[in-house]
C-alpha cells in the first residue's frame, strides 16, 4: 500500500472524516477600477470604501485603481463566496455613484503610459509610507503596466485534528506545529509539480489588449486583421507567463521548498543580495524621495512571485519569514487563479471545490524532495501550460520522459476524486465530487475551458478583448445593481468604512517615536536574526 492509499484509508473512518470539517478558507480577489468607457480610473480610492490601510475587507494592491477584496476566514465555501459576493455588491454600488465599474478580467483594460497608473496611497504613517515606497520600487524595476494584472488568491488551512491523525499515522514523534510546517511544505512541492493542471483548467487570460505590451518584446499573435487584440491560439493563462509578474532578475533565484529552513535560507538570499541594476536606480533621489526600499534583488518577501506561498499571520511591522521562522506555517496561499470574466465575482463554487480537493490530494500523496533538475522541469512545464495548454500536441516533462497533458492528469485524477469523496462525506452533499467530474470533462475537451470560452466569445461576437471585457464588466455591474445588499449587510460595510477611516486618523495623529529611516532599519534588522 502506497502512502496515499494508507492515509486515505485512515481518513475514511467516519470519525476521522469529520475532522475535515475544520478546514478554513478565505479568498482575496483583485479588480481594476475603470471608467464607464473602460479606461483606468484616475480617481483616488473612494472614501465611501473606507481606508485602504485599515479596512478588513476592502483595500488596494499596486495602484489606487487596483481594488483588493478580502473575505473573512470561513468554515465553508458557500460562506466565503457569499462574503465575496457581498463585498462586490457594496463596492459596485459605490463605484456606480462616481461613474465607474470593476474590470472583470485578469489582463488589464486599455492602458496609457506608466505615468497614467497611480500608485496606491495609504497615508502618512511609517507603515503607510513603506507600502507606497515598495510600490514605487516595483514600478522602477518592472514598469507600472505589469502591475495592473489582477488575480485571485485562495487561502486554506487544515485543522489540528487532521494533523494529529496524520502525525499518528506517520508514526513520528515531533511537536504538532513542527509536523504541520513540514507537511505544508510537502503539499507545496506536490502543488508545484502539478500546477500545470490548474493553469489548464482555470486559466482565463489567453488574450490581451496591445497596450499592455507596448514597447516590450513578446511572442503574441494578432487576433484579427486589425490587431485590436493579441493572443496565443492555445494559451490558457498569459498572466502566469513571461508577460505577467515575472522578471529576468528573479529567474536566477531558485527558492527551495524542501523545508522551512531551506525556504527561508534561499529567499533570504534575494532579500539581502544587492542587484546591480537596482543599485543604479538608487534608494532615494536627489530630493530624498524614496525610489525603492532597497537595492536587493527583492525589496520584501512579497516581491518574489510564487504560485503558492507558506503563510503565517504577521504582527505589526513583522516580516513574513520572521513569522514563519518563529511560529511555523499556519496556512497556504494559492496564487495562480485567473479571474473568470464570465463570473460576476471571478470565481465560482465549482472552482473552489475542485481547488480544495486538489490541495487535499497534494497533502495526502507522497512528496519527495525536489532537486535542481525537477525545478527546471516545473518551470518549463508552467511555461508550456501557459502558452500551449490546450494544444493537443503538447507534451510535458516528467522524470521518466514526456507525457501528454491529459494522459498525465488522468493518472492522478482518480486520487483527486477520492479526496473529493472524503470532503463530501465530511460536509454532506456532492459538491466536491461534482466539481471533479466537471473538471474531468474539461480535461477531455479543451473547448470547455474558460480560456477557450473567452477566445470563442471574441470570435463569435467579433469583439476585441478590450470590448468583450468592457461589455462583461458592464453586465456584471448591472447584475450587482439588480440584487442590492440587505439592510444589515449594507450597514456592516458602511460602519466598517467609517471605522477604518477613524482608525487611520488616530494612527496619523499619534506622535512618531522614530524616523522613517529608523523604522526601515528596524524592519530589515529582522532578516539578520532569521
Amino acid at each position: 500500500m502506497d502512502v496515499f492509499a494508507r492515509r486515505l484509508q485512515v481518513l475514511q473512518a467516519e470519525a476521522f472524516t469529520a475532522t475535515l470539517r475544520g478546514i478554513r478558507r478565505g479568498i482575496e480577489k483583485e479588480s481594476l477600477r475603470v471608467t464607464q468607457e473602460g479606461h483606468l480610473a484616475q480617481t483616488p480610492h473612494p472614501a465611501a470604501l473606507g481606508s485602504a490601510l485599515k479596512h478588513p475587507n476592502i483595500t488596494t494592491d499596486f495602484s489606487e485603481a487596483l481594488l483588493e477584496f478580502i473575505t473573512p476566514v470561513c468554515d465553508n465555501i458557500g460562506e466565503a463566496l457569499s462574503w465575496l459576493d457581498n463585498i462586490h455588491a457594496f463596492t459596485s454600488g459605490v463605484l456606480a455613484q462616481q461613474g465607474e465599474k470593476m474590470w472583470v478580467a485578469s489582463m488589464p483594460c486599455a492602458l496609457g503610459s506608466d505615468d497614467s497608473i497611480p500608485l496606491a496611497q495609504y497615508g502618512s504613517t511609517h507603515a503607510a509610507r513603506m507600502k507606497t515606497a515598495y510600490r514605487e520600487g516595483l514600478g522602477h524595476r518592472y514598469g507600472r503596466l505589469m502591475q495592473t494584472i489582477a488575480g485571485i488568491h485562495y487561502n486554506v488551512s487544515f485543522p489540528d485534528a487532521l494533523w494529529q491523525v496524520l502525525r499518528d499515522d506517520d508514526g513520528v514523534d515531533m511537536p504538532l506545529q513542527a509536523y504541520k510546517t513540514q507537511r505544508y511544505f510537502d503539499l507545496i512541492r506536490n502543488f508545484r509539480r502539478h500546477l500545470w493542471l490548474l493553469l489548464y483548467l482555470f486559466g482565463a487570460s489567453p488574450a490581451l489588449c496591445p497596450t499592455f505590451v507596448q514597447g516590450r518584446a513578446h511572442n503574441l499573435q494578432p487576433f484579427d486583421d486589425k490587431a485590436r487584440s493579441l493572443y496565443l491560439p492555445f494559451a490558457t493563462s498569459l498572466r502566469m507567463g513571461d508577460l505577467g509578474y515575472q522578471s529576468n532578475a528573479q529567474s536566477a533565484l531558485v527558492v527551495c521548498y524542501n523545508s522551512l529552513r531551506s525556504y527561508i535560507a534561499t529567499l533570504k538570499q534575494g532579500l539581502t543580495t544587492p542587484y546591480p541594476a537596482y543599485e543604479k536606480i538608487g534608494v532615494r533621489d536627489a530630493n530624498g524621495h524614496y525610489r525603492q526600499l532597497s537595492t536587493s534583488l527583492l525589496q520584501i518577501e512579497n516581491e518574489f512571485y510564487s504560485t503558492i506561498r507558506p503563510k503565517r499571520i504577521t504582527g505589526p511591522g513583522e516580516t513574513p519569514i520572521h513569522a514563519l521562522h518563529t511560529r511555523g506555517v499556519e496556512y497556504i496561499e494559492v496564487r495562480c487563479l485567473d479571474l473568470n470574466p464570465f463570473l460576476p465575482c471571478g470565481i465560482d463554487s465549482e472552482t473552489a471545490h475542485f481547488v480544495e480537493a486538489f490541495l487535499l490530494w497534494c497533502l495526502l500523496d507522497d512528496s519527495p524532495a525536489t532537486d535542481e533538475a525537477e525545478y527546471g522541469r516545473q518551470a518549463r512545464n508552467q511555461t508550456a501550460a501557459v502558452e500551449r495548454g490546450r494544444d493537443p500536441a503538447l507534451r510535458l516533462e516528467t522524470a521518466d520522459g514526456d507525457r501528454a497533458l491529459p494522459e498525465w492528469a488522468d493518472a492522478f485524477f482518480g486520487r483527486i476524486s477520492a479526496c473529493a469523496q472524503l470532503l463530501d462525506c465530511a460536509y454532506g452533499g456532492g459538491h466536491y465530487v461534482a466539481s471533479v467530474a466537471l473538471q474531468r470533462s474539461r480535461l477531455q475537451d479543451g473547448e470547455l475551458t474558460p480560456s477557450a470560452a473567452l477566445l470563442r466569445a471574441m470570435r463569435e461576437q467579433q469583439k476585441s478583448f478590450f470590448r468583450l471585457a468592457s461589455d462583461l464588466s458592464q453586465q456584471h455591474a448591472q447584475h450587482f445593481a439588480g440584487h442590492p445588499l440587505d439592510v444589515g449587510r449594507e450597514a456592516y460595510f458602511n460602519e466598517a468604512a467609517q471605522a477604518s477611516l477613524t482608525s487611520q486618523r488616530a494612527l496619523e495623529a499619534a506622535p512618531q517615536t522614530e524616523t522613517f529611516e529608523e523604522y526601515l532599519a528596524r524592519y530589515y534588522a529582522q532578516y539578520a536574526v532569521v
